[in-house]
């Protein structure tokens, strides 16, 4: 509105002139819009030029978004998208799972922050929620993590383990959220290497809850494979 309010001056003005009532040149405003005469504009009045040329820079802007907007996650080699685990965080999940260790701290305070050894309290508290992205659903994913096998074994044979995003949890320190731990299965039997180890899974994520001892999980991974991570 503010350029259409710049261009209708000078045209409101332009009568006076016809009139022989002269203008002073410097009260007359400068054009806030240079249009470029082009064939498809020639019929067109100035005010009617500057809107279509506005519109048409609009409609650039807007495909340029939508081109940015198109961009997708690159793909490796054999068509698995690269994910991290904040990517399995929907919208404001970060925030809700603040609040709830806030509140644990707070609760653990007016017990006296003690919990005593084999006591009920005495037992991993797996915070979060199973809030998923929807969009993650049956896409074919490639993510780092550490192993965490529910047959302890020497050379057990595996079809089923979590993932986790760090190394000790479900073991040595309490269950990630059940939106950041991933259950896998698999149809062929694996060995689970030194658990220490970071690997590569890859293979089809799903919005699939799963419950075990050892943590639930918002999402399920039917494994492809399982390769030693690299940079």
């Amino acid at each position: 509105m503010k350029q259409f309010a710049l261009l209708a001056i000078p045209l409101l003005l332009s009568p006076l002139s016809a009139c022989g009532q002269e203008t002073p040149q410097d009260q007359i405003p400068a054009q806030a819009v240079e249009v470029e005469a082009t064939p498809e504009l020639a019929s067109t009045t100035p005010v009617q030029q500057t809107l279509s040329q506005v519109a048409k820079t609009q409609q650039q802007a807007q495909s340029q978004e939508t081109s940015s907007a198109a961009v997708k996650v690159p793909l490796d080699k054999d068509g698995y998208e690269e994910i991290m685990w904040e990517d399995l965080m929907p919208e404001g999940e970060e925030e809700r799972l603040q609040e709830m260790y806030a509140i644990q701290m707070q609760e653990l305070s007016r017990g006296g922050g003690m919990v005593m050894e084999g006591s009920a309290a005495d037992k991993p508290v797996q915070l979060g929620t199973f809030n998923v992205v929807d969009e993650l659903n049956e896409v074919k994913v490639k993510l780092p993590g550490y192993t965490v096998p529910f047959d302890f074994s020497p050379n057990a044979k595996i079809t089923e383990f979590l993932l986790v995003p760090y190394y000790g949890a479900c073991l040595h320190a309490p269950p990630p959220p059940p939106n950041q731990t991933v259950y896998v299965t698999t149809d062929k039997p694996l060995t689970i290497g030194e658990l220490d180890r970071a690997v590569w899974v890859r293979g089809t994520l799903k919005t699939v809850q799963q419950t075990s001892d050892l943590a639930d999980t918002a999402y399920t991974l039917v494994l492809d494979d399982v390769t030693e991570y690299t940079y």
